[in-house]
């Protein structure tokens, strides 16, 4: 109910952001169409914008043939989410990264790149994917994806007031300067509404994927890892547009050598304490296993979730699903 209220908070202030760029553009008469444009923006985001970012983003549908150990650990970490396991996607790209879209659980998708796959351990791996499931179970993920949608049509909206006559409309109150501001101003407005959403966001789905998965230290290192690669690897996909960046785990852009104050996601290396600590307060050791009473007693290695083993082969150290 409060991610509900929060997304509709999040619509109306979008919607107004729409208005008063479309205010300054074309005075009143611009701020009613840019109401109706940002309307119809708002509909298609709820229905169709999980399946424009994926386009996008070139994330492609893959069957179970292809990656039956990656089906087979989204159907487990699923379960332990409590929600329907949802689509799964890869995207061509070596940079290792993930997102997960869709308007609820029940139309939901989980893409991940084939540099994820390649560069990161089996239980890393399980670890994204859990956090990804973490938005989707609370919702975030139509919040994300409608706030890149809306972010994407204010700047667009922007560019097209500017070179359709908002410079030179005398309802403009502000003449030109008025239109020439909302080029430069309404893009900054959407990211900074982006930010507001996703920093927040990133902490909650750290912790509740680490749950999921039951190895918080298995995301902290998937983090520095992905952190560490996206450096030096370049998603052209999602270089082409930038509204979505605030979708995927780790920020996809390369060379955004940003102030933590404008990134769109939090501090890396906050990110990483703040899961050592929770797996201190799980008290999870490095292989991801949870020490239980009796456990030695019994023959067994503890009470941890582990990965399905990939290619009948759970070794320490092998690279992903793919590798």
């Amino acid at each position: 109910m409060f991610n509900t209220l929060r997304t509709t908070v999040l619509l109306a202030g979008l919607t107004a952001l729409f208005m008063v760029v479309g205010y300054f553009i074309g005075g009143t008469g611009g701020m009613v169409i840019a109401f109706l444009f940002a309307a119809g923006t708002n509909l298609f985001a709820y229905w169709n914008s999980d399946k424009m970012v994926l386009r996008m983003q070139n994330a492609q549908p893959v069957e179970r043939s292809r990656v039956p150990e990656l089906y087979e650990m989204v159907e487990i970490l699923s379960r332990k989410a409590g929600i329907p396991t949802p689509r799964v996607y890869v995207i061509e790209t070596d940079q290792p990264n993930a997102f997960a879209t869709g308007r609820n659980p029940q139309n939901a998708a989980v893409a991940v790149s084939t540099g994820l796959l390649r560069y990161l351990e089996t239980r890393e791996v399980a670890a994204v994917v859990a956090h990804e499931l973490a938005h989707i179970r609370s919702r975030d993920t139509l919040t994300m994806t409608i706030t890149a949608t809306l972010a994407g049509a204010i700047s667009m909206l922007a560019q097209f007031g500017l070179f359709f006559g908002g410079v030179n409309n005398r309802d403009n109150p502000l003449g030109g300067i008025g239109a020439l501001l909302m080029v430069f101003l309404a893009p900054l407005a959407a990211m900074l509404v982006q930010m507001a959403i996703s920093r927040t966001r990133e902490y909650e789905a750290d912790r509740d994927g680490a749950e999921i998965s039951g190895d918080p230290l298995a995301l902290a290192s998937a983090l520095n890892k992905i952190a560490s690669l996206s450096r030096r690897q370049v998603n052209m996909a999602a270089e082409r547009n930038p509204a979505m960046a605030h979708m995927y785990i780790i920020n996809p852009l390369s060379g955004q050598r940003m102030d933590n104050l404008f990134s769109t996601h939090p501090d890396t290396a906050n990110r990483i304490a703040a899961l050592q600590r929770l797996a201190g307060a799980m008290r999870t050791q490095d292989n991801g296993v949870r020490p239980q009473p009796g456990a030695a007693r019994r023959g067994t290695t503890g009470g941890g979730w582990r990965v399905p083993p990939v290619g009948g082969n759970d070794g320490g150290g092998q690279s992903g699903p793919w590798g």
